[in-house]
């Protein structure tokens, strides 16, 4: 139910840490915990920045806390920087 509210309203459901774990609170109700997940982790940010480098775009990728940052000085290749990492 969480997951259709989610992405009725846009939000990204990829963003979401899912316990597998359930509890049972009543005879007919089950309670399951869900963390939201802020930023990008370290190891995944390096692979990110790692194929941006090896695309040979003229791009600057660096890693700024929990975001990655890329930097260019045209338009066109921060798009195709962009569709690389999706």
């Amino acid at each position: 139910m969480l997951i259709v509210k989610l992405s009725k309203r846009g939000i990204d459901v990829r963003a979401l840490d899912v316990a597998h774990k359930s509890e049972k609170v009543l005879s007919n109700k089950v309670k399951r915990q869900v963390k939201v997940r802020n930023g990008i982790e370290t190891e995944v940010a390096k692979k990110i920045v790692k194929l941006i480098k090896d695309s040979k775009l003229k791009v600057t990728a660096s890693i700024q806390g929990k975001v990655v940052r890329v930097l260019s000085a045209r338009w066109d290749t921060l798009q195709e920087a962009i569709a690389l990492t999706r």
